[in-house]
């Protein structure tokens, strides 16, 4: 075979491989979701993140330490100002309300933490398929955490 035959298939292999390289990159980053099950930093609590409607729904189910030690009953949302859902169970209790899509790879609304019963302003950004970005933010100040997603 001419040296010059040689050297353009071996060019044309590499440009290939190259580009299998390049799009098989650009598809993991398009497989991150926020869908699926999240164990939260601590590894306190596992949050199931679903579609609902044009809304995400993230629901708490399953906490380490379900039972509350004071009251030997399900842990319930006890720091919630609304004195009608302080008896609520911690387990079921839905974290986001109008979180929608914005732009490719991120979605924002509002965000409950059941540690002090407030609402913040907040994002979701997958990292990659097995790491997701939640941030919340009070006025200026913001804060994020990593949450881990649980295999199936």
């Amino acid at each position: 075979m001419p040296n010059n035959l040689r050297s353009a298939r071996a060019s044309m292999s590499l440009a290939s491989i190259v580009v299998l390289l390049v799009t098989h990159d650009v598809g993991a980053a398009t497989k991150a979701s926020p869908f699926g099950v999240w164990l939260t930093r601590g590894g306190d609590a596992k949050v199931h993140i679903s579609q609902c409607g044009s809304e995400i729904c993230g629901k708490i189910v399953w906490l380490k330490q379900p039972i509350d030690n004071a009251t030997g009953k399900p842990q319930t949302d006890d720091k919630n100002p609304d004195s009608q859902l302080k008896k609520s169970p911690v387990i079921g209790l839905q974290l986001f309300t109008g979180m929608r899509q914005q732009g490719t790879n991120a979605w924002s609304g509002q965000i409950y933490n059941a540690d002090d019963g407030r609402r913040y302003g907040g994002t979701l950004t997958p990292i990659d398929p097995a790491q997701l970005e939640v941030r919340g933010c009070a006025g200026a100040l913001c804060g994020s955490e990593i949450w881990t997603r649980v295999p199936r």
